[in-house]
Order: C-alpha cells, then sequence, then structure tokens
C-alpha cells in the first residue's frame, strides 16, 4: 500500500514556481522524498535522497543543523537542495537496459564475467 504524495506548498511551492515547466517533476520527486519520509530529521530524510555524505554536507553548506525539520527549509534552500540532487543523479544512458548497472552476471558461477570465486581451500 502506498502512501499518498504529500501536497507541495509553502516554501518548497514557491521554488516549485521558480522551477521550468521540464524540471518540476523531478523537484516533486525530491520534495515527495523528503517530506514523505518516516524521519522527521532532515539529516535522516536526506540520507536516502543524497549519495553517501551529500546530505551532511548540503546541510552544512546551508547553514541548517541535521535534527533541523524539513519545515525549516526556505525556498532558497528547497532551490539548492534541487541544484545538488540533480547533480547527484547518474546521466541517462543509452542501450537496451534501462538500469545500466553494466554486463549481467554468468549465471554459471554467479559473478560478474572475469570474475571467478576464490577457491575455498583459501
Amino acid at each position: 500500500m502506498s502512501r499518498p504524495t504529500p501536497a507541495v506548498d509553502g516554501p518548497a511551492a514557491e521554488a516549485r514556481a521558480q522551477l521550468p515547466e521540464d524540471a518540476r517533476t523531478g523537484f516533486d520527486r525530491l520534495v515527495h522524498g523528503v517530506l514523505a519520509g518516516r524521519q522527521p530529521a532532515l539529516g535522516a530524510a536526506l540520507r536516502s535522497q543524497l549519495p553517501g555524505t551529500g546530505g551532511v554536507r548540503w546541510l552544512h553548506a546551508a547553514g541548517l543543523s541535521p535534527t533541523a525539520r524539513p519545515s525549516a527549509l526556505t525556498a532558497a534552500h528547497w532551490l539548492s537542495l534541487y541544484e545538488t540532487w540533480q547533480a547527484a543523479q547518474p546521466a541517462p544512458r543509452s542501450g537496451g537496459r534501462s538500469e545500466g548497472h553494466g554486463p549481467r552476471a554468468d549465471s554459471r558461477h554467479g559473478h560478474a564475467p572475469g570474475a571467478q570465486a576464490a577457491p575455498r581451500w583459501f
């Protein structure tokens, strides 16, 4: 069962209005990821949105505590966060596979092509 998408209002809506039309879908995904999470603190909410320590670094650059609530974000914060989130997204790749994880594992030995498991006696 999925939870309803939270309505974008307040500073997030102000920031959304400043974005071009084609960027709003991505912005909505970011807002949903931050607001719909079970974590009330921004540090925990951003951990799932930005890779590695990106969320903590963004919070530090924005002058916010990792324990701050999403309601503390201004429109400028949302725009800055969206820019950081966009830069962290993987670039689209051409090719048949949408996941873009490289070649499939060889089913004969369960490892990527060219990789072999170490013998058990080592």
